[in-house]
């Protein structure tokens, strides 16, 4: 979430929040499907409309569920849609969604601490994460200094592209995956664009796709 904490529904419909970096790095092994890793389709980007919570601001108590959507209204059948919806008073519009912070320098610093991408390249993978008072001091400052609103929603566009970008650059390799020209494309334009802007823009990323890409081919060598 925009606050930089997990938020996990109870069945008793309370909440409990922990800060990303108080969890344990190995957690992706479990809580994130082999799919999703191989996805960029991180903004649903054929529907007529999407809603997530990624560009909105969190309300005053922070809840998900009583907190405005970002509602992206992508043609005219979206357009019906919501007009629908509004005349039947099921949703309310607010603001226009707005963004502040940069976000490119967080995106490279999660990309690099990430416990997939680390794994991919032999780096560390931290067993235990941060304690829970640290933690919470860490996600605080994150919130104050990082970027918010649709500049927020653009942080996690870009981390979740990058990373699944290095991972089927390590599964399947440059060829595969970098030429554009086959029927079957893996990644859709608008990713290699971001991807892309990294890769002419910043340095860090740029020795990182190589380090894995090096990986890979260690990994097809020893038949891995």
């Amino acid at each position: 979430m925009k606050d930089f904490r997990v938020h996990v529904k109870m069945s008793d419909n309370t909440y409990i929040k922990k800060p990303y970096f108080s969890l344990a790095g190995t957690i992706a092994d479990t809580a994130i499907a082999d799919s999703c890793l191989a996805c960029f389709d991180y903004t649903n980007a054929l529907a007529d409309v999407v809603v997530g919570y990624m560009g909105a601001p969190l309300d005053s108590n922070g809840e998900m569920n009583t907190s405005f959507q970002t509602l992206t209204i992508r043609n005219s059948n979206g357009e019906k849609m919501v007009q629908t919806a509004l005349e039947a008073n099921r949703i309310k519009i607010g603001d226009v969604a707005k963004g502040s912070g940069v976000h490119e320098k967080i995106t490279m610093a999660t990309v690099n601490a990430d416990s997939i991408v680390l794994q991919m390249i032999g780096g560390d993978v931290k067993e235990q994460g941060m304690p829970k008072v640290v933690g919470e001091v860490m996600s605080s400052l994150f919130r104050f200094i990082g970027p918010k609103g649709v500049n927020f929603a653009r942080y996690s566009i870009d981390y979740h592209l990058l990373r699944n970008y290095l991972h089927v650059l390590y599964e399947w390799g440059e060829e595969r995956v970098e030429d554009s020209g086959k029927e079957e494309e893996v990644m859709p334009q608008y990713a290699r664009d971001i991807v892309e802007w990294y890769l002419v823009e910043d340095d860090s990323f740029r020795e990182l796709r190589e380090k894995v890409l090096v990986a890979s081919r260690v990994k097809k060598t020893a038949g891995l």
